[in-house]
């Protein structure tokens, strides 16, 4: 294993290969990190608005995820970077607590239910128009938890919007967001 090592949880439908993920993987790598990505079990579909459906998929996910990273001890790397999108925020964050682990956390979109697992770090990625969380919960909960936010006005969870050109120029800045998150906490080449 690396010194330093990159975990991505992907969200529901939200692959590794999807625009956020894969390019916070480059970045990581460009920075030497080893990547890896945990997956997870079928999941049931209709999740959204539905709370108690969404916690259920947050604990089978943290599960299958806890078995895939139980060979990570916490003085194993020098420098740890968990990279999530939507429930996978959820996951990100039960497996830290589960290995008292304390990565970086970038939490890109989270699902409403993720903040009652956040601790006080990482930075959060948030479109206003996001239907799997209310701006209002995500600026309150970021607030109270004193954690970075980054908002995309009019965004979705995919941080995209109808306006192709507009969610290129969009990526770009959510990348550099991160990649000056993953500088300003010593996480350099």
């Amino acid at each position: 294993m690396s010194e330093k090592l990159a975990v991505l949880f992907p969200g529901v439908g939200y692959h590794v290969d999807r625009p956020l993920l894969y390019h916070s993987a480059k970045l990581a790598r460009e920075r030497g990190y080893e990547v890896c990505a945990v997956s997870y079990p079928p999941l049931p579909t209709g999740l959204r608005g539905k709370p108690e459906r969404i916690q259920q998929a947050i604990e089978l996910c943290s599960r299958a995820a806890s078995e895939q990273l139980s060979g990570i001890a916490p003085d194993q790397h020098k420098q740890l970077l968990f990279i999530s999108k939507s429930l996978g925020t959820a996951v990100a964050a039960v497996c830290a607590a589960r290995f008292s682990l304390s990565p970086q956390q970038v939490y890109y979109t989270p699902v409403e239910n993720s903040f009652a697992y956040f601790r006080r770090e990482g930075l959060v990625f948030h479109g206003t128009a996001d239907p799997w969380a209310r701006t209002k919960v995500v600026k309150n909960e970021c607030r109270r938890l004193r954690l970075p936010l980054f908002l995309v006005e009019n965004a979705d969870h995919s941080l995209e919007t109808a306006d192709t050109l507009h969610d290129l120029e969009t990526l770009h800045r959510v990348m550099a967001r991160t990649a000056q998150y993953l500088d300003e906490r010593g996480f350099f080449h």
